[in-house]
């Protein structure tokens, strides 16, 4: 699983084999880590609760909660992306969106990768 953060905006991009184990288990999840032992874990789940994609953080951890109907539809079809947007406190908003990664695409806002 990518983690791709600019600005306002939180992307995740699953090969396929990641979107079947999310399909089958309900959630995912990796880790990053940064010297003296710290780490950013993130982590995708499908919840039947949820009406709309949102994320969340807390204890290092980044989450994105999707709606267990809509990660039905997107692992079982053609569908690319699952979008939204979640309203943030100042009244900003958070765009968030979760890919399929099948074919090795650049998406996400890649133009920079690999420029150091």
């Amino acid at each position: 699983m990518k983690l791709s953060i600019r600005d306002n905006s939180v992307g995740l991009r699953l090969t396929q084999d990641e979107v079947e184990t999310l399909r089958k288990q309900g959630v995912i999840s990796a880790r990053t880590g940064f010297p003296g032992g710290r780490e950013l874990r993130y982590e995708l789940e499908s919840s039947p609760a949820s009406v709309a994609p949102a994320a969340f953080f807390s204890d290092n951890v980044l989450t994105v909660r999707l709606p267990e109907t809509a990660v039905l539809a997107w692992a079982t079809t053609e569908q690319l992306t699952i979008e939204g947007e979640q309203v943030l406190v100042d009244g900003e908003k958070l765009t968030i969106a979760v890919e399929k990664d099948f074919s090795g695409c650049r998406r996400l806002g890649e133009e920079n990768e690999g420029r150091g």
